[in-house]
């Protein structure tokens, strides 16, 4: 799927309903979004998450997504593959307990099949993936240290990012070949999302 396919608003289906509902039971009880953000929370999660799933390459099978925190975007984008009758088998990694179990429980809910790993992320060992994804976890040079590890030749990484991606890029080229797509964020005019291939350490 590419990023011309695109729409600016689509439905919520009964399963992101569901999502949407028990995140904001689980969040009177624990901290997974800002309470403030709830009152933005289709604009300031969903669908930043969803326009991330948009930007998956044709012929995907696996995504990891890494510091997945309420499901954003990782699960977010599984309940859409799941909703188009995708065939995406989706990793997610959170190393808060209390995170995890609501991505678990959120998963079951809404039947949406996902791997869930409750652990550090420099703590795993995983097989490589087509999609690596992340949102609000560390700047570009770290993010690309997170997730290399699980990246094969022909992996894509989508990160969003806010009004400083140029310079986190001119960071992380000292350290990192990259090829860089930037695609303007539909929820917020300073937002982008990185799609990134052939990457590579520097030597």
């Amino acid at each position: 799927m590419t990023s011309d396919q695109t729409s600016v608003s689509r439905e919520t289906s009964p399963r992101m309903e569901a999502f949407l509902s028990l995140l904001v039971t689980w969040n009177r009880r624990i901290n997974l979004i800002s309470p403030s953000d709830l009152d933005h929370l289709d604009q300031r999660h969903l669908a930043d998450s969803q326009q991330v799933y948009d930007c998956m390459p044709e012929g995907t099978t696996s995504w990891l997504d890494l510091g997945s925190g309420a499901g954003f975007p990782g699960l977010v984008c599984a309940i859409e593959d799941k909703d188009r009758n995708g065939s995406v088998r989706f990793t997610l990694v959170e190393s808060d307990t209390r995170k995890s179990a609501f991505l678990r429980e959120a998963a079951r809910i809404t039947q949406t099949r996902v791997d869930i790993v409750p652990r550090r992320i420099e703590d795993i060992v995983l097989t490589s993936f087509d999609v690596i994804s992340a949102r609000a976890l560390a700047p570009l040079p770290q993010l690309l240290s997170y997730a290399t590890p699980f990246a094969h030749s022909e992996t894509t990484f989508l990160f969003s990012k806010g009004q400083n991606a140029e310079t986190e890029l001119t960071l992380a080229a000292a350290d990192w070949h990259v090829t860089a797509e930037r695609i303007q964020s539909r929820t917020d005019p300073s937002g982008t999302i990185l799609k990134l291939t052939e990457v590579s350490a520097r030597s």
